[in-house]
């Protein structure tokens, strides 16, 4: 018996099935924002409440007339601003002191609190309204830079891929599973006791918040800090931006890691404005109604997780930049197709090849860069920020692309064409990235091997 016992290998750090179940849970808990606050619900909710608090379009914002669509525009992207400035500094604080997983948990809170605030936007008190939209979005992005960098503390670079693909499939199920609840209780609001729609709509950020506060602690119970041995003082923000520092004095020695980076930066700003543009595009080009456009997202989620499956499948097998690569090159036959969309018919093809890249790309960019973070670091949660900001500056960059491209031309399909550009030139530099045996992988196979 005891012969037995000795000759069983101790369990490694790395891969243990609770961890990474819980890790994954994570998205399966935050998803429910992007999809029903950010994509779906919040937006036609806020429209609508605000044109009936204000009488039109325009409304009062501390004194100053402006565009509802333009404040709620503007509101986004300052929370991405505030994110692109700020992640950096404080993933630099928590490598230092070791605690990411606490900093993950503050703006969770902060993001979840904030949708759970919204049930108490009816119009007008937009100023209200639009600082929880803000915090909301803040949380949301803020927790990912975290959650991110655990991905290369929990698993070995030959499973990255499959874990990041089973976490974005858990993502996209969970919101999926709450958005068709939210949609049940709103349309059918009588059945469940309440007086109109809108009570309805607003309970369902309610319903965001909860699920998103308390799915969360599963990830947060299994997920562990590795606190350091330094103590937090005054002068820590000094202590972030040196760790950042030390982190891009890597980069710099290295040469996949910038390539990579320049590449999700280039590729980013097509991927995210189509995503964030397509149900406008279908509404404006196709005219397509607000029922067929959420019918439009569910599809998106559904075909998202074949896609991240396939994909990641395609990367073990074939390695990553061949599955990168594929993606694109579908990404850029898109926007050629959008170009010549013309019926309903023709726009659910797309939005299936559309959802299908989406869940592949997600998946296999973040693998992929967690695999070329150096094994010996632990500044995991400063490499991820450098990630976000590059993600956050291509929907910042890319939305006004095509925004200004459509003022233009007056035409919203050359802006989709113009996507192709960004997708082209994020495959070039793709193309010339050496994305060989990392370091991280090569650790990962001796550790398999022992």
């Amino acid at each position: 018996m005891s012969g037995a016992l000795s000759a069983t290998p101790p369990l490694t750090e790395k891969n243990q099935p609770k961890v990474i179940n819980a890790w994954c849970s994570y998205d399966w808990a935050n998803s429910v924002y992007n999809l029903t606050v950010t994509t779906t619900i919040f937006p036609v909710y806020y429209s609508a409440v605000t044109k009936d608090a204000f009488g039109g379009e325009m409304v009062n914002f501390w004194g100053t007339r402006v565009s509802n669509s333009v404040l709620y525009s503007y509101a986004i992207s300052f929370s991405y601003l505030v994110i692109v400035f700020l992640s950096p500094v404080l993933s630099g604080v928590a490598d230092y002191s070791g605690k990411k997983k606490r900093f993950m948990q503050f703006f969770t809170y902060l993001g979840s609190a904030a949708c759970l605030g919204l049930y108490f936007f009816t119009g007008e008190n937009i100023e209200y309204g639009i600082a929880c939209s803000v915090m909301a979005s803040i949380g949301y992005a803020g927790a990912l830079v975290f959650y991110n960098a655990f991905l290369p503390e929990i698993a070995t670079p030959d499973q990255m891929d499959r874990v990041s693909a089973r976490g974005f499939s858990m993502g996209y199920i969970g919101s999926v599973i709450l958005l068709l609840i939210n949609l049940a209780v709103i349309t059918q609001y009588e059945w469940f006791g309440f007086s109109s729609k809108l009570t309805a709509t607003r309970c369902a950020f309610l319903q965001v918040g909860l699920w998103w506060i308390g799915f969360s602690q599963i990830a947060f119970f299994r997920l562990k800090d590795k606190p350091t041995s330094h103590r937090i003082t005054s002068n820590i923000l000094g202590k972030g931006f040196h760790e950042l520092k030390a982190v891009l004095k890597t980069i710099r020695s290295q040469e996949a890691t910038p390539r990579f980076l320049l590449s999700f930066f280039l590729y980013s700003m097509g991927v995210q404005t189509v995503i964030l543009l397509a149900p406008l595009f279908g509404e404006s080009v196709i005219g397509l109604s607000g029922d067929t456009l959420i019918l439009t997202v569910l599809l998106l989620q559904i075909v998202a997780i074949v896609g991240s499956q396939l994909f990641a499948r395609v990367a073990s097998r074939r390695g990553n930049k061949l599955a990168l690569g594929i993606c694109l090159a579908i990404w850029m036959s898109v926007c050629i197709g959008g170009y010549f969309l013309t019926t309903i018919t023709q726009f659910f093809v797309l939005a299936g090849f559309l959802g299908l890249v989406l869940g592949g790309t997600q998946a296999i960019s973040r693998s992929t860069y967690s695999k070329l973070i150096p094994v010996e670091t632990t500044d995991t949660a400063s490499y991820f920020s450098l990630y976000d900001v590059s993600e956050k500056l291509a929907i910042v960059i890319g939305t006004f692309s095509f925004g200004f491209i459509n003022q233009i031309t007056h035409n919203m399909r050359y802006s989709l064409l113009a996507m192709i550009a960004f997708f082209a030139a994020g495959l070039v530099i793709l193309l010339l990235t050496r994305l060989g045996r990392s370091q991280r992988a090569a650790a990962g196979i001796s550790a398999a091997s022992k």
